[in-house]
């Protein structure tokens, strides 16, 4: 080994070596219920390496399954989002707003008078066809590691026979166990299974529709009935279905025992993890939603976003309105360049069918993440997580040990440069699950001579000596 390829390996390992120490715990630690003791857990191994879960939103709401295509969070202005909502899980919110598209649109197609929880009686019935075993086999095909389920959205319906009654709304919860037969599912595939809960909204406790972002946390039930009401849900959720990933939604009521539940849970289960959606002061891993990180974050991170503009299914979301396959493994390897995971939502139907654009979406990702999935799980981000070609096109960069990879999202046809990337004279370039290919170093610029790819994002496997310069 020549003098630079061991400085560039040492430099490479001891990188590797002081990012995973973020990933470990010096054996089980016990915790008590406050936040000093809870601020020592970190999120496990296994959420750092999965990359990719899917969010599965599914309710009432998947019943009209009708919102107005208007454009993706942080792209349309609040001030106007709220009458011309694109979620169709909040439908429930948009009917109660008189001036919405969507309440004309249910005024014609149910009537003035049809009460929203009415679609419990269709949903109860359609549930029945639903095959668990053929999503969880889905979603391992699609690559996910994890999947996380909405237990209970913000209209307050429940996707399993709780033993806790709603007390302002009896019987709104299904009649099927979907939480309990889905979790079952995911890990019979090796997978792992997180549970969504609205803590802070419930539309059957406080009506109050919400005009204004900032009525969102203002409309966060902040009673001693509600607190009870919610603890009492995430205690039997966790006691039932033993999950892997606590993901609460939009606050929670400040009366709620969150140091308590969360000792019990870390206790009970190590490796478990929570999000930030508590407003708590311990949290796992953040979640930006239709939003990415720029550069690699020190927390981890999972970015949530649907295929299209909705999480919860939308009949009237065309082609036009959902991620092309290769922008959205373009974004995929984004995120996880920088420390992130991607939580990929779907929306089924009220019977547990997906739309066959979401599933093609799916196909196509597993069918990428086949060839290129040694460059997606188990790696940390990279010195330089992006670069770019001489033709400005971006790079991106994970690595594993003395390895590094390198996505390029332009189909080449010919040889290709990339800026500030030196390659040991030991080193080699070859695709991943495709041959070895000639490289000229030219100062800090890398050519690949390159075959003409039939995919715009393609993965090269760089070994044996190599550097990002700035």
């Amino acid at each position: 080994m020549t003098n630079r390829r061991a400085f560039l390996c040492t430099l490479s390992l001891g990188a590797t070596a002081a990012f995973s120490q973020g990933r470990r715990q010096s054996g089980p630690l016990t915790f008590t219920p406050d936040w000093n003791s809870l601020r020592r857990h970190q999120a496990p191994a296994w959420f750092r390496d999965a990359k990719l879960g899917i969010f599965i939103h599914w309710g009432l709401y998947s019943v009209p399954a009708w919102a107005p295509p208007t454009g993706e969070l942080g792209k349309v202005d609040f001030s106007k989002w709220f009458a011309n909502n694109p979620y169709a899980e909040w439908y429930l919110n948009s009917i109660r707003l008189k001036n919405s598209q969507t309440y004309a649109h249910h005024v014609k197609t149910y009537g003035d008078n049809f009460d929203y929880y009415n679609f419990a009686e269709t949903f109860n019935k359609e549930t029945p066809k639903w095959q668990p075993a053929n999503w969880a086999k889905l979603f391992k095909k699609a690559g996910a590691k994890y999947a996380v389920l909405t237990t209970k959205h913000h209209d307050g319906f429940t996707l399993w026979p709780s033993r806790v009654p709603n007390p302002k709304h009896p019987g709104l919860t299904s009649t099927r166990d979907l939480v309990g037969e889905l979790s079952e599912a995911i890990r019979a595939e090796g997978l792992r299974m997180g549970l969504y809960y609205s803590g802070g909204l419930d539309w059957s406790f406080n009506p109050t529709p919400i005009t204004t972002m900032d009525q969102v946390g203002a409309t966060v039930i902040q009673t001693e009935e509600y607190a009870q009401y919610a603890d009492a849900h995430w205690r039997e959720l966790i006691e039932r279905y033993q999950p892997s990933i606590l993901w609460n939604d939009i606050g929670y009521p400040k009366q709620g025992q969150l140091p308590q539940i969360f000792s019990d849970y870390y206790n009970k289960f190590p490796d478990g993890l929570i999000n930030n959606r508590f407003s708590q002061d311990h949290f796992d891993f953040t979640t930006p939603e239709y939003a990415v990180h720029d550069r690699v974050a020190d927390k981890k991170w999972e970015a949530c976003r649907g295929l299209g503009f909705s999480f919860g299914y939308n009949q009237i979301e065309g082609p036009e309105h959902v991620m092309e396959p290769e922008k959205l493994i373009t974004l995929f390897v984004d995120i996880v360049s920088n420390n992130g995971n991607l939580l990929l939502n779907i929306g089924p139907r009220p019977d547990g069918s997906i739309s066959d654009i979401q599933m093609d979406r799916l196909s196509k990702l597993g069918e990428w993440m086949a060839v290129n999935g040694e460059a997606i799980y188990g790696t940390i981000p990279a010195a330089n997580p992006t670069g770019e070609t001489a033709s400005g096109k971006k790079v991106h960069f994970t690595r594993k040990g003395e390895t590094l990879y390198a996505f390029l999202h332009e189909k080449p046809s010919g040889p290709l440069t990339i800026e500030n990337l030196f390659l040991d004279p030991a080193g080699k370039v070859r695709i991943l699950s495709g041959p070895t290919i000639g490289t000229v170093q030219k100062g800090s610029a890398l050519t690949l001579l390159l075959p003409r790819a039939s995919a715009s994002t393609i993965t090269l496997k760089i070994e044996n000596g190599w550097q990002l310069t700035r």
